[in-house]
């Protein structure tokens, strides 16, 4: 017994220490703030890469290791969430990299249930953008903590004071510089460390990482006149001396409870400030929370092994016709070939192939831990917003869903690959990319986007994965609504009555697909013992 105790509290020790190790955050920015190329740099001071591709070089020819889709590759855009892990400073660091097109936000907002922390990259030069407010609300709702980095200082932008205050006002939150730019544009020099107290000058270098040039402990070290020159030297001084007069100290629990960011400056593309950031982060970031489920909350630390799916992807390896769900570990360990619980389904289900990713990279895994996003092979079983758990039929909680608002109907051009496209639209639509909806008779496809472009990405990804030569037809709704009722004389009614602006959704359930607001609110002022549910949450909540 004492034996078995002491083995106990030893894997115990095991665990608390993994668990304490990790680190695992998103990247989010609006469109072209360079948060793809930042990404990319974390991996190479992380020792995960060797060489950054440029995304939009042609003559590099190469995309960035987290772009695998080949839709991605030619335009130049992050349309899927990737998964990247390393090691850096005795931490286990998983980043999410997500799509920056406002087309595409529905992913970034799940993603951002998987994460513990958020690095928010901004462009020194547009400062705070439309979508970069709406991403720092989720944020906030979630109280999840928020890093800034402030990128393109290679160019010329926005007055640097003027900018914190533009990120306060605009994005309501408390900033407090951690590092300072030197100069901007071309009088752009590196970046002063305030955390550290210290200046690391290197050279500009775009696809490795840097030789240090010079290393400076004391901002009135006179070395500093002489390499950067003395006019940067005391504009440099005087912003700090303004900022400590401006600013009160850091207060990390604070950025931990979500009431302050931190800021950091640079330039990604060159490399500069890049290194502060990694290093900084991993001393003040968090380690892997707990989330809520429908039985109270879930802690890392809970022995019990359970985590939720997030996200769903198809084809990530287009020679081979793999289906990889998402899963984040929220408390206890996974292991490898042990059977658990798949809640929604009352299912037991093991896992010979696990797997940790390095972008498309992937490898197999015998254990995780609490803050680890893994791979999970999928034949069909899992949905976003799965839970699966060792003991306990909980379900997690919070993955958010939104309605369309942009309607098109998916005509197939080749009537012998039906199948096909059929397989192909239902596997996309469960990667959370779309929603579709049956309308009859004829069995039309009706798929609902928040955005143009994502009928691009499933139009191609069709054509080229699946082989399904299709089109898309604009249709004239405005919103879909899912219909419930416990009055079933009256929704008959209904049915009868709304025949031509009916749908089922692929799980079945009833939706309406308004042409105008004002049809909705008609309906609903109609059909008083109906409900209209006005976000696909509903799903998640029969389920």
């Amino acid at each position: 017994m004492v034996f078995l105790s002491l083995q106990s509290e030893k894997e115990n020790m095991k665990n608390l220490e993994a668990i304490n190790k990790r680190r695992t955050f998103g990247i989010i920015s609006h469109p072209d703030a360079g948060k793809t190329t930042l990404t990319e740099k974390l991996l190479l001071f992380g020792g995960a890469i060797q060489t950054a591709g440029a995304v939009k070089n042609n003559k590099i020819k190469k995309s960035a290791t987290s772009d695998f889709m080949e839709i991605e590759k030619q335009r130049g855009i992050s349309v899927a969430t990737s998964v990247m892990a390393f090691e850096y400073a005795g931490k286990q660091v998983n980043i999410l990299d997500t799509p920056g097109h406002k087309d595409f936000a529905e992913d970034t907002y799940r993603t951002l249930t998987a994460v513990d922390s958020v690095i928010l990259v901004i462009d020194a030069a547009n400062g705070v953008e439309e979508q970069t407010k709406k991403l720092m609300e989720v944020c906030r709702m979630r109280k999840t903590p928020v890093i800034i980095f402030v990128n393109k200082l290679d160019r010329d932008g926005k007055y640097t004071f003027d900018l914190l205050d533009e990120l306060e006002s605009h994005l309501d939150i408390k900033v407090r510089p951690l590092t300072w730019p030197i100069g901007m544009g071309d009088r752009f020099k590196g970046v002063y460390n305030i955390y550290d107290n210290n200046i690391n000058l290197f050279s500009a270098n775009k696809t490795k990482i840097s030789t240090e040039i010079v290393s400076i402990d004391d901002v009135n070290d006179p070395k500093l006149d002489e390499i950067i020159s003395e006019e940067p030297a005391n504009e440099l001084r005087e912003d700090l001396e303004i900022l400590e007069g401006v600013y009160d100290e850091f207060d990390r629990e604070k950025y931990l409870s979500g009431d302050l960011a931190p800021v950091f400056f640079g330039s990604a593309v060159n490399n500069f400030g890049v290194k502060e950031l990694l290093d900084t982060f991993c001393n003040i970031s968090p380690a892997p929370r707990g989330r809520d489920t429908d039985d109270g909350r879930k802690e890392p630390t809970d022995p019990k092994f359970s985590g939720f799916v997030f996200k769903i992807h198809a084809n990530l390896d287009p020679k081979h016709r793999d289906r990889i769900a998402f899963l984040r570990i929220v408390s206890g360990k996974f292991e490898r070939n042990t059977f658990y619980n798949h809640v929604r389904l009352d299912k037991k289900m093991k896992f010979p192939n696990p797997t940790s990713f390095m972008a498309q990279d992937k490898s197999v895994i015998d254990e995780a831990f609490p803050g680890d996003v893994i791979g999970l092979y999928d034949s069909g079983n899992f949905k976003i917003g799965d839970t699966l758990t060792e003991t306990g039929k909980f379900m997690f909680k919070g993955i958010p869903s939104f309605s369309p608002e942009i309607f098109q109907e998916l005509e197939n051009l080749d009537p012998m690959k039906s199948k096909q496209l059929d397989k192909g639209i239902r596997q996309l639509i469960d990667e959370g990319v779309a929603q579709l909806f049956i309308q009859q008779p004829g069995n039309r496809k009706i798929v609902g986007t928040v955005g143009q472009l994502q009928f691009e990405v499933i139009q191609h990804r069709l054509i080229n994965e699946y082989g399904a030569n299709c089109r898309f037809v604009p249709r004239n709704f405005s919103k879909a609504t899912w219909v419930t009722s416990d009055n079933m004389e009256q929704l008959e009614t209904f049915k009868r009555a709304k025949l031509s602006s009916l749908a089922y959704d692929k799980d079945e359930n009833l939706v309406f697909l308004a042409e105008t607001p004002f049809l909705l609110t008609m309906a609903e002022q109609d059909y008083p013992d109906l409900t209209f549910h006005q976000t696909s949450a509903f799903k998640l909540e029969k389920a």
